[in-house]
């Protein structure tokens, strides 16, 4: 998984009935636009994030269209 600076992660929900969450990445931490990341909620908590294999990438440009 790679993410700049911008881009949103959406963690889709486990079990029936609970919603995405979509959080904004304010900061690449690994090398390259690797994780971890520092991401910001709605809310604006920010925490540090390693997103699994239930986590899509957002991209700036996709975003746009």
């Amino acid at each position: 998984m790679r993410a700049s600076k911008g881009d949103h992660l959406v963690q889709h929900g486990r079990v029936v009935g609970q919603h995405d969450h979509e959080v904004e990445v304010v900061e690449v931490l690994g090398p390259e636009g690797t994780p971890p990341y520092r991401v910001r909620s709605e809310n604006g908590h920010e925490s540090i994030m390693s997103p699994g294999p239930d986590c899509q990438v957002k991209h700036k440009e996709e975003r746009r269209r």
